[in-house]
C-alpha cells in the first residue's frame, strides 16, 4: 500500500485538522538484526498522542548486527540513514529529533525498592529536599544493579552505563501517593526501574547517532519502550495490570514483566528469529536469503503439507531451545513472587507458528509458579499502542509494535521535561550518566 502524503491527509480528523502550535515532529529509529524501521511521526505532548505520518522499512546488510548489538557502526549508519530518508520523504516533514531503540543479551533492567528515613517527618516535602532524596535513591539503585550485572557478564562496573530511568511506585508510610510533594511522614519509599547496558553498545548507538547528525531525545531499551506504552488495566483480562511481555526479535529475545501495571524486570536471551533461519538453510541447503523466504511463506501458511512437516520437524529442537532460555528467565523473575499468567508476544519471531504452541506445551506447572496455572498466550497488536494513530495504513504486524513503542516513550520523554516528578528524575540521570 502506497503511504499517504501530507496532502492527502488534510481534512481528515487529527493534528492537521487544527493549528499546528505545540505539535513537534520526531523520529523513532528501530535499529534491529534484520531491518531498520524508522517512523516520522507528530506528538501533540499536550494531549501526549502521536501520529505517523511516514514509515520505511530497510533490510541489514549482512554482518551489520549480532544478536541485536552493532557489529559495523558504518554498515549499520548507512541503512539507518537510509531509513530515516525514506520516512521523512514519506511524510514531507524534516526533523532530527530522534528517540533511538536498544536490545540485546546485555541490556538489563530491574526494580529497586529504596526506603528513605526523614529526619523531620513533621515537616512537609518540598521541592529541594524531594530532589535530594530522588539523587540519593538513584545513586543506590544504580550501585546495586550494576555490581550485579557486572558480576554476570564479567565486566567492570565502570564499563556499564544507566539507559532509563522511571519512578513507578512513591509510599509515604506505606501509603501510595502519586506526588510526595507537601506530604509529611517519616519513611519516603521509592520503587526505581533502571535500565543498564555494556557502555561499548551504547557508545555504538551514539557514534551512528552523532554520524546522522541527530538529536537524541534517549536511546531506549526496547522491551522498557514496549512495556511503557501497553496500558494493560484498561484491557480485558488484564485489571491487575500485570503480564510478561515477550518480543521475538531477529537476534534476540526481549522479555519484560509488568506487574500491578509497572515494569518490574527486563531481560534478554540470544535466540531470535535468524537462529530458525539457519537452521532451514543448513537442513534444506538454501542460502539465509532463500531460508528466510521459505520460513516466510512457512509462517503464512503458504507451503504444502509435506514442506510443512518437514519444517515443523526441523524447527522441534530449536523451539526447546528456545523456550529453555525464555523458561530461564522467568525463573530469575519468580524467585521473589509467582508469574503472571498472562504472555503477550510481538515481534518478526512471533509470526513462526511453532512460537505459540511451544508456549502452550510447555509444562508451567512443573517448572514455574503462576498465578493462575496455564498462561494465556496472546499477541501485541498496533492497536494496543492506544496513543500512537498510524495515518499511513501500513502498521499492521507484530514486528511494527518496537517503533511504535518508541514513539510513545518519546512522547512521554518530552512530556516529562514539564513534569516535576519527571524533571527531578531525569536531572538524576544525567548526573549518574556523566
Amino acid at each position: 500500500m502506497p503511504l499517504l502524503t501530507l496532502d492527502k491527509l488534510k481534512g481528515k480528523i487529527g493534528f492537521f485538522g487544527r493549528k499546528e502550535k505545540g505539535v513537534k515532529y520526531l523520529l523513532a529509529l528501530d535499529i534491529g538484526t534484520e531491518f531498520v524501521k524508522a517512523l516520522v511521526f507528530a506528538a501533540d505532548l499536550k494531549e501526549e498522542k502521536g501520529e505517523v505520518l511516514g514509515v520505511s522499512k530497510v533490510r541489514q546488510k549482512v554482518g551489520n548486527m549480532q544478536a541485536a548489538a552493532v557489529a559495523d557502526i558504518e554498515g549499520v549508519t548507512a541503512v539507518c540513514r537510509e531509513a530515516i530518508s525514506q520516512a521523512l520523504a514519506a511524510a514531507k516533514k524534516e526533523t532530527n529529533r530522534a528517540i533511538i531503540g536498544i536490545a540485546g543479551e546485555y541490556v538489563r533492567g530491574a526494580a529497586t525498592v529504596i526506603a528513605y528515613q526523614r529526619e523531620k517527618p513533621e515537616d512537609k516535602i518540598d521541592l529541594p529536599e524531594l530532589k535530594n532524596i530522588v539523587q540519593k535513591v538513584q545513586w543506590q539503585a544504580f550501585n546495586k544493579i550494576r555490581r550485579q550485572l557486572a558480576e554476570e557478564i564479567n565486566i567492570s562496573e565502570i564499563e556499564i552505563k544507566l539507559l532509563n530511568a522511571a519512578i513507578v511506585d512513591v509510599r509515604i508510610d506505606g501509603y501510595q501517593v502519586t506526588s510526595p510533594l507537601g506530604f509529611q511522614g517519616r519513611e519516603l519509599s521509592l520503587t526505581v526501574f533502571n535500565v543498564y547496558a555494556p557502555m561499548v553498545h551504547l557508545g555504538a548507538i551514539e557514534t551512528i547517532a552523532k554520524s546522522l547528525k541527530l538529536d537524541l531525545i534517549s536511546v531506549a531499551a526496547e522491551p522498557y519502550a514496549i512495556a511503557r506504552s501497553i496500558d494493560l488495566k484498561n484491557k480485558q483480562n488484564f485489571s491487575k495490570g500485570n503480564a510478561i511481555i515477550v518480543d521475538i526479535g531477529g537476534g534476540t529475545t526481549d522479555v519484560a514483566l509488568i506487574r500491578n501495571g509497572a515494569i518490574e524486570g527486563v531481560r534478554s536471551f540470544a535466540i531470535g528469529g535468524q537462529a530458525f533461519t539457519k537452521r532451514l538453510g543448513g537442513i534444506l541447503g538454501l542460502s539465509f536469503q532463500q531460508a528466510e523466504e521459505v520460513k516466510l511463506k512457512y509462517s503464512q501458511g503458504e507451503v504444502g503439507k509435506i514442506v510443512k512437516k518437514k519444517i515443523t520437524e526441523t524447527f522441534k529442537k530449536d523451539l526447546a531451545i528456545w523456550t529453555g532460555g525464555l523458561s530461564l528467565i522467568l525463573e530469575e523473575f519468580a524467585q521473589n513472587s509467582s508469574l503472571p499468567s498472562n504472555i503477550l508476544l510481538c515481534g518478526g519471531g512471533s509470526f513462526l507458528p511453532g512460537i505459540k504452541k511451544a508456549l502452550e506445551d510447555f509444562d508451567w506447572a512443573a517448572r514455574l509458579p503462576l498465578e493462575g496455572g496455564i498462561p494465556e498466550i496472546l499477541f501485541i497488536n498496533p492497536e494496543d499502542i492506544e496513543n500512537i494513530k498510524d495515518l499511513t495504513g501500513t502498521l499492521k504486524s507484530y514486528q511494527d509494535i518496537t517503533p511504535m513503542s518508541l514513539a510513545s516513550l518519546a512522547i512521554e520523554i518530552e512530556k516529562d521535561k514539564e513534569t516535576t516528578m519527571g524533571s527531578i528524575v531525569k536531572r538524576a540521570v544525567r548526573l549518574i550518566q556523566s
